[in-house]
């Protein structure tokens, strides 16, 4: 089952990542639409910038995941496909937000 993980520039200039099974391009019309009730019904329009696609579910839950603990800076530079810099930002500790707080614990029930 493939699954993609997506980033949108909102009209704030905030991002979202997300994930979805459908075409990446209904999802967006979608969040343009408001028919999602999430982050970014009040911060339309959004753009698509990014795309990654996986055929293993955990894999791109993974990848959502580790992206949505990234910095703003460390986004930017995967939209703009800067994958050198990634690194640097990780170890200066611009890069990830998990580095500077810890995450709440959650459960699945």
């Amino acid at each position: 089952m493939e699954a993609t993980v997506y980033i949108l520039r909102c009209a704030d200039g905030s991002y979202y990542t997300g994930l979805t099974k459908q075409p990446v391009e209904a999802r967006v019309w979608e969040h343009n639409a408001g028919v999602l009730e999430s982050y970014t019904k009040s911060r339309r329009p959004v753009k698509l910038v990014f795309t990654e696609t996986y055929d293993r579910m955990l894999d791109a839950i993974a990848r959502e995941r580790q992206i949505k603990g990234w910095s703003r800076a460390k986004k930017e530079a995967l939209i703009a496909l800067d994958y050198e810099a990634l690194p640097e930002l990780s170890r200066s500790g611009r890069g990830d937000v998990s580095a500077r707080r810890p995450r709440p614990s959650t459960s699945s029930g």
